[in-house]
């Protein structure tokens, strides 16, 4: 793998399922670019393009249990098309909202790597897979 290659992750370093991705890779020795999205949050076109990536709308990622989404009044919001460009730039402005941790793979695809299944998924998508061991810990919500 070049020096490129490997998992760009989206990382909250206080989040338990942001660690256990981080100790999943290292574990199965697949390089990692950690972006601290709280403190580099994404512009309004990088989330874009993981959206496209993930195939997701924002309200799909938009953590709603968050205070700043009940600030914002998130729940009540249209999850039409048109507004995609709103939640777009709430997320952008409170990056605390943006699900987590979302990893970006060589493959052009993203995931939300918040279970096992999502975490193995990654480690199975090319060229993750070339350096990748199986599976070794088990992760629990």
């Amino acid at each position: 793998m070049g020096e490129d290659s490997g998992v760009e992750m989206w990382n909250n370093p206080s989040c338990s399922k942001c660690a256990a991705a981080r100790e999943t890779f290292e574990l199965n020795q697949v390089p990692v670019k950690l972006r601290p999205y709280l403190d580099a949050p994404p512009t309004a076109a990088e989330l874009a393009d993981v959206l496209d990536r993930l195939g997701a709308q924002p309200w799909d990622i938009c953590r709603l249990g968050e205070p700043a989404a009940a600030e914002l009044g998130l729940a009540d919001w249209s999850r039409d098309e048109a507004d995609r460009p709103r939640w777009i730039a709430a997320m952008v402005a409170c990056p605390q909202l943006i699900q987590r941790p979302i990893l970006l793979l060589d493959d052009g695809t993203a995931i939300v790597g918040r279970t096992p299944e999502a975490l193995a998924q990654a480690l199975a998508t090319p060229p993750a897979l070339a350096s990748a061991r199986p599976l070794s810990t088990p992760i629990t919500d």
